[in-house]
């Protein structure tokens, strides 16, 4: 069996009958044959083209190009009844065992093991990708790997990005992509389409790409694309919304101007209302003075009088002497009294101009 390991990897496109021989890395590699007609030699750095299968049905519809075939055979040639193990890797990468029309795009898996009558093992490859993948082939622990990718199919969706708002005097940018049926990127003519903008407001933006001539069950096809933009006017608005502030400003400092000639006017009404208290109590203060002096005036006559009476009454009267002075020291008491009393009050409502008690 060692014999297998040493084989080389022969490339072969059968529809021209050529050779292309790859020397390997290692001896442990498998002698491969690829009998469908396409582009690439199946290195990593230039895999295998093969259209993906964009009608949901895998074929090799036309030998003659190297830019219709959906499908790479893979034949490897081992002894027979030697099992031969072939791996996708990469989900969109399918492998099959036969071709006819019932093989969809989602048929097949990612690993088939062949175990031939005779002395080839063969399967069909294909992606839905136009990212690179691999597909190994293993027999008895030798292996060989072959690349592949796809090429995108016709155009099928059709996304828009706009945004949803913008000024009348700017630019709004919409980004439109479209896709194959398996969301590979493609590259095609986007009908735009608007309704309105001249003014604020809306606009209403539409873009087409040309329907696909078929729509497989996979999923429908998106063919348009609509937004509304809302479009404004910033110089408009911005104009507006300084008017406005203007107007705030103007009415704050109407506001400030009220308060300070409401805080003088109050200044004013407490001022004048002090000043009047001050002329009520210095007429209060003459008043008091005033009864005061009528009160020490009195008090002299009353002593003067109550002297000569007991200077009288001392001539007149000496053995009613002690009498009459007696009479005459309660009546300055009393008089005292009074006039302390009066002088109380006086102090007790003027503190700030008291008056000395009559002792």
């Amino acid at each position: 069996m060692k014999s297998f390991k040493k084989l080389a990897l022969a490339l072969v496109a059968a529809m021209t009958m050529s050779t292309i021989v790859v020397t390997p890395a290692s001896a442990n590699t498998v002698s491969v044959d690829v009998t469908t007609e396409i582009s690439g030699t199946g290195a990593a750095a230039s895999p295998f083209t093969i259209k993906v299968p964009s009608d949901n049905v895998v074929s090799v519809a036309d030998t003659s190009t190297v830019t219709n075939n959906e499908a790479l055979l893979l034949t490897a040639t081992v002894v027979a009844g030697t099992p031969v193990t072939f791996t996708a890797v990469g989900a969109n990468t399918r492998l099959v065992s036969a071709i006819g029309s019932t093989v969809t795009a989602s048929a097949g898996s990612s690993s088939i093991t062949v175990t031939p009558a005779s002395t080839t093992a063969s399967v069909y490859a294909y992606t839905t990708t136009t990212a690179a993948s691999a597909v190994t082939v293993s027999v008895l622990g030798a292996s060989t790997t072959l690349y592949l990718k796809g090429v995108a199919g016709p155009a099928y969706d059709l996304k828009m990005t706009i945004p949803s708002s913008g000024n009348i005097s700017g630019k709004v940018t919409a980004t439109f992509e479209v896709a194959d049926i398996f969301g590979n990127a493609v590259a095609d003519t986007v009908t735009v389409t608007t309704l309105g903008g001249a003014t604020a407001g809306t606009v209403a933006v539409g873009a087409s790409i040309t329907a696909p001539t078929s729509v497989p069950t996979i999923k429908l096809a998106t063919t348009s694309q609509t937004a509304i933009v809302t479009v404004s006017d910033l110089a408009s608005a911005l104009a507006a919304a300084n008017a406005a502030l203007a107007a705030e400003k103007s009415a704050r400092d109407a506001d400030k101007v009220a308060a300070a000639e409401a805080l003088a006017a109050a200044v004013k009404t407490e001022q004048d209302k002090a000043a009047a208290a001050a002329v009520t109590a210095a007429a209060e203060l003459v008043k008091a003075n005033a009864e005061i002096a009528t009160l020490k005036a009195e008090a002299v006559t009353a002593k003067a009088a109550a002297d000569k009476a007991l200077a009288d009454a001392t001539a007149a009267h000496a053995a009613e002497l002690a009498t009459v002075k007696a009479d005459n020291a309660a009546a300055v008491a009393a008089m005292k009294k009074a006039f302390n009393s009066l002088a109380r009050k006086w102090n007790k409502k003027n503190p700030s101009a008291k008056v000395a008690l009559v002792k």
